[in-house]
């Protein structure tokens, strides 16, 4: 059974200098527009039949982004199709600023138990280079606000590696963010992807990252201070109380199947994953007429399966368990991966016990390495 949804909200009232994510200048008409597309795609899949479903996250973009009357519109659709009631996490994404104490009641009126804040930095300036419209008083009055209205599960996204940032930066960031003793926290390090305003930049020479060096004392001074404050870490970049874990990035490092709605969105189904159309126009036209928005439709067999399982299992602090892996591909870990296994625990990047392979601490710094040591040849495991 499918016990996840993704649900993409693409609309930004500014769009940030580093982001490659889908997203369009919010219009009204245009929300509009795309919320009844949106409508469209999820009846097709789900049938307006009310399914149950462990964990929603409606993502963005900037899902607050929208007008109140277009928010509960959204909130009605994800209410026909789903039983919000069964459901254990529901998030929303939003930008501090966004969030209006009218929006907040809504949320919480139709089961909305869990805000993912996107801050980034406790630094007006950086913020501003960053293309952010919000400041840091903004994070203030809206978590005060989500507080008196009963929304506790909240988590706040931190950004490090950026322009001009220092690790006495980033020192300060974190402890801000930790001062409001929230239950989860995310931190990131800066991507320069293209097509960006910060890709732009960087081919012109006129944008400067922190040596690796740096980034990598950063993301250790990270994993300190919220050992320090109690946020264990249980995923590569995400802190938590024991309890608060996102339960719904958990079904994505579980390797388990979920839906996915709206433009570029990305689902993955028994067999196959689902890469929705980008576009507006084309989005929008395709789910009008077939429910199907579809661009690409990658056939996942067991070979994808199994380096999904590692790639995605490792990520987790606990790493990937030996039995569950043999229930689920009838394969010994050993049998599949012995000798990448031994090399890697050898590195001091992997660590084996009787149950599990997890990355240590450290490898955690090489992971992308660790992951691309787990690409399977061209073997038959359908047999």
């Amino acid at each position: 059974m499918i016990s996840s949804t993704y649900i993409h909200i693409p609309f930004c009232e500014k769009i940030c200098h580093y982001c490659d994510f889908t997203k369009f200048f919010y219009e009204e008409k245009m929300a509009d527009q795309y919320l009844q597309a949106l409508a469209k795609e999820m009846s097709f899949y789900l049938e307006n039949k009310k399914h149950p479903m462990r964990t929603i996250f409606v993502g963005g973009g900037t899902p607050t982004a929208l007008n109140l009357t277009q928010l509960e519109y959204l909130l009605t659709i994800i209410d026909q199709n789903i039983d919000v009631s069964s459901v254990l996490e529901y998030t929303f994404e939003a930008n501090p600023g966004d969030l209006n104490q009218d929006k907040i009641k809504l949320l919480q009126s139709y089961g909305v138990n869990r805000i993912s804040m996107g801050v980034q930095v406790f630094d007006d300036h950086m913020l501003e280079n960053l293309g952010r419209l919000h400041r840091v008083k903004d994070v203030d009055q809206n978590l005060n606000h989500l507080l008196k209205y009963g929304i506790q599960n909240i988590s706040i996204d931190l950004m490090y590696g950026l322009p001009n940032q220092t690790l006495d930066n980033f020192n300060d960031s974190i402890e801000q963010a930790l001062a409001y003793d929230l239950p989860h926290y995310s931190s990131y390090s800066l991507q320069i992807e293209p097509k960006t305003i910060f890709y732009q930049r960087y081919q012109k020479g006129k944008l400067h990252k922190p040596p690796e060096e740096e980034e990598a004392k950063m993301f250790e001074l990270l994993i300190e201070k919220m050992k320090q404050s109690g946020k264990l870490q249980y995923e590569i970049s995400n802190f938590a109380e024991p309890g608060y874990e996102s339960q719904h990035n958990l079904a994505y490092w579980n390797n388990q199947h979920y839906y996915g709605f709206g433009a570029g969105a990305s689902g993955y189904l028994p067999g196959k994953r689902l890469i929705n159309l980008r576009p507006f126009p084309a989005y929008v036209k395709e789910a009008n007429l077939s429910g199907q928005p579809v661009l690409h439709t990658e056939t996942i067999g067991k070979k994808e399966q199994i380096e999904e399982e590692l790639f995605l299992g490792l990520r987790k602090r606990t790493g990937v368990n030996k039995a569950q892996f043999k229930h689920k591909y009838h394969w010994k870990i050993a049998d599949v991966y012995g000798q990448q296994i031994a090399e890697l625990v050898e590195r001091g990047w992997l660590e084996e016990t009787d149950d599990h392979i997890r990355m240590t601490e450290h490898g955690q710094l090489f992971g992308n390495e660790v992951f691309q040591r787990f690409l399977l040849d061209e073997l038959d495991f359908d047999n």
